[in-house]
């Protein structure tokens, strides 16, 4: 039962993806270009954010 949960949620964001490349039309890649960028400066300032603080946290402890 959880390896079809899994498969049909997954039909679902299929679903959605083939739907706004229709939408979109002649635009699909400049959106699909934006929100893997905007996702990638997100993942990146977070992994920045993270080792900042993990650095910080070693250099309080005597590290």
């Amino acid at each position: 039962m959880k390896t079809f949960a899994k498969f049909l949620g997954l039909a679902v964001v299929l679903f959605v993806a083939i739907a706004l490349a229709v939408l979109c039309g002649d635009y699909g890649p400049w959106y699909f270009a934006w929100l893997v960028g905007t996702t990638m400066i997100i993942l990146i300032a977070v992994a920045g954010g993270v080792l900042f603080e993990t650095q910080l946290e070693t250099l309080k402890n005597g590290g």
